[in-house]
């Protein structure tokens, strides 16, 4: 038996409860969690706007754990390795999975969403050998936890869809936990991250974590055009989820810049076309990163420019994780939970 934590209707507070261990599938791996971080999306599909959620549903999709049991058909890992996982896992089989674009997969899985997830003490991750990054035993558990969603996702945000280059003022739209996440990412890289955030709170904690500049995004495009600097932003992250966070970026690129979209809307924004056009714009999705893309940010980590868990704000355990999930996020706070 092991304990979960498990929603049973969107919007109300979930319970932990004990389950039966279940049978590992023959691709799949089954973890023993260490730490798995509290995400926006967690809180986004709790609250009933995630259409492929299907309830009851154990969330959690950000880990960090060893493996202790192993599926038949797995040849890269086994029990005892540390890992951790994006949090969209391919299927290991079409043609962008064996291009090392799992994050793109057509069949792909999300533990927490489409399967049981890591708010839990143990959980189960398929397609093992295409989709699990093992972490050294010196990374902190907590920091480490982050690397499977917040982290990767502004890396490859910045990296491989922005373009990001050493001395680059990058706006980043949001101080939650991807926008912070792009804040210490910028810095390990050489650039400087100007965070637009309403909340003077999480502007301080941008700034504690090495944002070069702060702005209220209400004081408009124009003086976010003048936080960042040399005529606007190279590129931007939008990591708010919010419409108006996407226009206000837009807006606050340079010519030919590129903005970046990362954060869930819970409905369709209105985008400024004609500026687009006029400026040569750029806009980008972007949607985690896969297994094959963890090389490079990991070596950030071991050679400690880049250090996660100076992200965490709090650890609390398994059975305060409810409580937690259904409340309102203070700004700029990361939550980690340890089963």
């Amino acid at each position: 038996m092991s304990r979960a934590v498990l929603v049973t209707g969107f919007g109300v507070e979930p319970t932990v409860e004990s389950f039966a261990d279940v049978r590992v599938r023959p691709t799949s791996v089954v973890v023993r969690v260490e730490a798995t971080g509290l995400c926006a999306s967690d809180r986004f599909a709790w609250a009933g706007h995630d259409d492929d959620v299907e309830l009851p549903i154990v969330p959690g999709h950000e880990l960090v754990g060893r493996i202790v049991e192993t599926g038949s058909a797995v040849t890269r890992f086994r029990a005892g390795d540390r890992v951790t996982t994006p949090f969209v896992c391919g299927c290991g089989t079409c043609a962008h999975c064996a291009a090392g674009q799992t994050q793109v997969c057509p069949d792909q899985e999300q533990p927490g969403f489409t399967h049981p997830g890591s708010f839990a003490e143990l959980v189960q991750l398929h397609h093992a050998d295409h989709n699990l990054v093992r972490v050294p035993d010196d990374v902190d558990a907590a920091g480490a936890a982050l690397l499977g969603c917040r982290v990767a996702t502004a890396y490859r945000a910045l990296v491989d869809r922005g373009g990001i280059r050493p001395g680059d003022r990058v706006l980043v739209l949001g101080a939650g936990g991807v926008g912070l996440s792009a804040v210490l990412i910028a810095g390990a890289l050489g650039a400087g991250a100007v965070v637009a955030d309403p909340a003077p709170a999480a502007r301080a904690r941008a700034e504690a974590l090495g944002a070069v500049a702060t702005v209220d995004p209400s004081a408009g495009p124009d003086a976010v055009r003048d936080a960042v600097g040399d005529g606007g932003a190279v590129l931007a992250v939008e990591a708010a989820g919010r419409a108006e966070s996407l226009a206000l970026g837009v807006r606050a690129l340079r010519r030919q810049g590129t903005l970046v979209q990362v954060g869930l809307l819970a409905a369709e924004p209105v985008v400024p076309v004609p500026e687009m056009i006029a400026k040569e714009l750029t806009l980008r999705g972007s949607h985690g990163m896969a297994a094959a893309g963890y090389p490079r940010l990991m070596e950030l980590v071991a050679d400690g420019r880049l250090d996660p868990s100076r992200l965490v704000t709090s650890r609390i355990t398994l059975d305060e994780a409810p409580a937690a999930l259904a409340a309102r996020p203070e700004p700029g706070e990361v939550v980690v939970i340890e089963p």
